[in-house]
């Protein structure tokens, strides 16, 4: 297993407040599995994404990354797990307006120390993996959505992660471009990449090959896709 939780709890407080955000959740994924989050807002799918992030604590239980009891963790070690086990794909792109494309994606290189020749070589291979090397130099401003979107999985990538936490990656997309999103993380996923990928819409989440449901702080469902959707296709 790649991620395994037992017993996951997260308690958020606010004065004298409490509100349970995950109530003892237990799962797991293994290595290149494309795993769809499914669930209402507040039903804790952001909380869990955050905490498989090494984003935020937990409350109780164990989360296991790649074979490692992250609960524990100081905050530094926590960000080399960040920068080096996990990409991190978010709805709203988070490019960095006045750098290009090709030093947008260099970024987790650069906080990992990597040489510049390394940082450019790597940084031109992901984006060739999602079909932009002709865009390394542009700027944000000067791409589209989807454009921008394919920016930032590059970045994700260039580390090579353990895994891909997607957080509604399609969610300011029209469906044609959502499609090519769902196509390169198919292929991603094809290659060997594991993905985890909160979305509220069903037929991205068919995508996958397995659609995990939350509901009130706890897994509703966990079923298996017989016959995930290929990019392109209408459910």
């Amino acid at each position: 297993m790649i991620i395994e939780v037992k017993g996951l709890r997260k308690v958020y407080k606010n004065g004298e407040i409490e509100v349970e955000a995950l109530r003892g959740v237990d799962f797991g994924v293994s290595q290149k599995e494309f795993v769809s989050v499914m669930g209402a807002s507040g039903s804790g799918k952001s909380t869990l994404m955050n905490i498989l992030g090494c984003l935020d604590s937990i409350t109780s239980g164990e989360y296991f990354l790649d074979g490692e009891n992250v609960a524990g963790f100081k905050s530094n070690t926590l960000a080399q797990i960040r920068n080096k086990k996990i990409g991190f794909v978010f709805q709203s792109f988070n490019l960095l307006p006045k750098l290009s494309s090709l030093q947008n994606v260099e970024l987790p290189m650069i906080y990992a120390g990597v040489s510049a020749s390394r940082r450019r070589e790597a940084a031109n291979i992901a984006l060739e993996r999602v079909g932009l090397t002709d865009r390394a130099k542009h700027r944000p401003n000067e791409l589209s959505g989807g454009q921008r979107q394919r920016v930032a999985i590059a970045r994700a990538l260039v580390n090579s992660p353990a895994i891909l936490l997607a957080d509604e990656p399609t969610g300011n997309l029209d469906s044609t471009v959502s499609a090519e999103i769902m196509s390169i993380f198919q292929q991603l996923n094809a290659e060997g990449a594991t993905i985890l990928m909160v979305t509220h819409e069903m037929d991205i989440a068919m995508h996958g090959r397995r659609i995990i449901t939350f509901k009130d702080g706890l897994i509703q469902s966990d079923e298996v896709v017989e016959n995930p959707l290929k990019a392109g296709e209408v459910g």
